[in-house]
């Protein structure tokens, strides 16, 4: 026996997710508490599966992300027919939601979006994350599509190449004089270091590929891509700074390279939900278009 989704259960399962709680979902969509814990019971049983951990805010379980990733891409799928009909109302603007890294923000992603043509009526909705992460919340069903360093599809989702990202290790040359001996990577692993964040590795990466062991107990962590390469620059520490944004700093002298025949390449990937969406369709073609013009 076929088991089928209802769709004000999945709509509604979808809603707790987005609004973090059952009361926020009932609001959102003008019914009881009540009534949306039942569609959600209701829906896991159908399944036979738990789709919600109860925490504040709730999140998905792994089956939880299927379900929720089947209601966005639904979602997607009727707003772009009601588009196509020429349906008016909210459904004139069409809500697309990406993952991006900061470094690709910063520097050639917005490029892209400006490169989709106005009549399309997009909003965008971006998510800023590590591009080793992106990949998770397009497998939560959270975006549509994601710029990410991974090559392997997603369940349910296409990937193309977009180039490589360059990365060049650097400092600032008072730095350069305190910390190390002439503009090399000699005494790096004991000298401050600048990262994104407790989850950057390109630093560390980058002293491992040299053959150097350790790293700084100096780390500073700056979650900005702008931020990063100005406190690298001030002479907070060496970073690996994105090739785009160091350019311009050491042809002033404000930057000086530490390895300049040793760059770092990041290869990045677009991946997104395997639909005949056109609103996901267009975008695809301006990142692609952007990346191939910024990207290596």
């Amino acid at each position: 026996m076929m088991t089928e989704l209802p769709l004000d259960q999945v709509r509604t399962l979808l809603a707790v997710v987005d609004e973090g709680t059952f009361d926020a979902a009932a609001a959102a969509l003008h019914v009881t508490p009540s009534a949306v814990s039942q569609r959600v019971k209701a829906l896991e049983q159908r399944t036979g599966r738990v789709l919600l951990v109860r925490t504040k805010p709730v999140r998905p379980t792994e089956s939880g992300e299927v379900v929720v990733r089947f209601a966005r891409q639904l979602a997607r799928l009727e707003r772009d027919a009601l588009a196509e009909l020429g349906v008016p109302g909210e459904q004139e603007v069409t809500r697309v939601s990406v993952a991006v890294n900061a470094d690709s923000l910063a520097t050639w992603f917005l490029e892209a979006l400006t490169r989709v043509p106005g009549r399309e009526r997009l909003c965008f909705e971006l998510r800023r994350e590590d591009e080793t992460r992106t990949a998770e919340l397009l497998r939560e069903g959270l975006v549509m599509a994601a710029v990410t360093s991974s090559p392997e599809a997603v369940a349910g989702c296409s990937v193309r190449a977009l180039g490589r990202m360059r990365y060049l290790a650097a400092a600032e040359p008072g730095f350069v004089e305190r910390w190390l001996a002439g503009p090399s990577p000699d005494g790096l692993a004991d000298a401050p270091v600048v990262t994104f964040d407790r989850s950057d590795d390109i630093q560390d990466g980058f002293l491992r590929g040299l053959g150097l062991d350790g790293a700084s107990r100096v780390r500073h962590a700056v979650p900005t891509s702008e931020g990063f390469v100005e406190a690298v620059a001030r002479g907070l520490g060496w970073g690996m700074v994105p090739e785009v944004q160091a350019e311009p700093l050491l042809r002033t002298g404000r930057l000086v390279p530490l390895a300049p025949d040793r760059p770092v390449d990041v290869p990045l990937y677009w991946q997104q939900w395997k639909l005949d969406s056109p609103a996901l369709a267009t975008l695809a073609d301006a990142v692609t278009a952007a990346a191939s013009a910024a990207l290596r």
